[in-house]
C-alpha cells in the first residue's frame, strides 16, 4: 500500500512539474502577443480622441491640387502681422511652400521605381515604427520605407520620429515618382520617396 501512494505522489510531482515548465517556457510567448497585436493596428489607424491633430485648426487637410502653371513659384503664405513664412505647411486647409513643377531636384529616371504606395490621403494616419537619421528614412508598419529627400531632411529633423506623432502621406500630383509627408502636429510636410517593403 505504501508502493501505490509513493507513486501517486510520484506521478503529482511529475504532473506538477510539466505543468510549470511548460508555463515557464509559454510565458514569454504569452507576453509577447499583447505587445504586437496593437502595433499591427498602428499602421494606418483612425485618429484617437487623445491624438487630434494640433496643427491646421485640428484638422487632417485634403489632398494638394496639382497645379495647372508648371512655372508657378512656391507660394508663401503672408500672415496678418506682415511677415511671411515660405516654409511647406499647411494652414486653413491651404499648402504653402510647395515647390515650382518645374524644379530639376525631383526630376527621377524612373518614377515610382519601388511600386506605388497605395493607402495614402487623409483617409490613413501612420506613426513611424522605425527611423533611421543617418539615411534619412522611415518605415511605417508592414515594412512600408520612404526616404526623406535630401533637401527637405533639415524641416523633418527635429519631427518626433517615435513618439504618436501621426503622419499622412499624400500622392505628390506637381512632382510624380514623390509623396508628401504630412505631420499632423507640426503642420509641416516634406518629399518622400517610397522604398517599398
Amino acid at each position: 500500500m505504501g508502493g501505490s501512494a509513493t507513486k501517486g505522489r510520484l506521478m503529482k510531482t511529475r504532473l506538477a512539474l510539466l505543468f510549470a515548465s511548460v508555463l515557464i517556457l509559454s510565458t514569454p510567448f504569452l507576453l509577447a502577443l499583447p505587445a504586437e497585436a496593437p502595433q499591427r493596428d498602428r499602421a494606418a489607424h483612425p485618429p484617437a480622441a487623445h491624438n487630434t491633430p494640433r496643427a491646421n485648426q485640428g484638422r487632417v487637410p485634403p489632398a494638394p491640387p496639382a497645379r495647372s502653371n508648371r512655372g508657378e513659384p512656391r507660394q508663401p503664405e503672408r500672415l496678418p502681422t506682415g511677415h511671411v513664412n515660405d516654409t511647406p505647411h499647411v494652414n486653413h486647409d491651404q499648402w504653402f511652400g510647395h515647390e515650382p513643377v518645374n524644379d530639376q531636384r525631383f526630376r527621377v529616371d524612373r518614377p515610382f521605381a519601388h511600386g506605388r504606395f497605395a493607402n495614402f490621403g487623409p483617409s490613413f494616419r501612420y506613426r513611424a515604427i522605425r527611423f533611421d537619421s543617418n539615411l534619412h528614412r522611415f518605415w511605417f508598419t508592414g515594412g512600408f520605407g520612404f526616404e526623406v529627400a535630401a533637401w527637405d531632411w533639415p524641416l523633418a529633423a527635429d519631427w518626433c520620429w517615435n513618439c504618436e506623432d501621426d503622419f499622412v502621406i499624400y500622392e505628390d500630383s506637381d512632382h510624380p515618382g514623390w509623396y508628401l509627408l504630412y505631420n499632423v502636429h507640426t503642420g509641416g510636410y516634406v518629399h518622400v520617396q517610397y522604398l517599398g517593403m
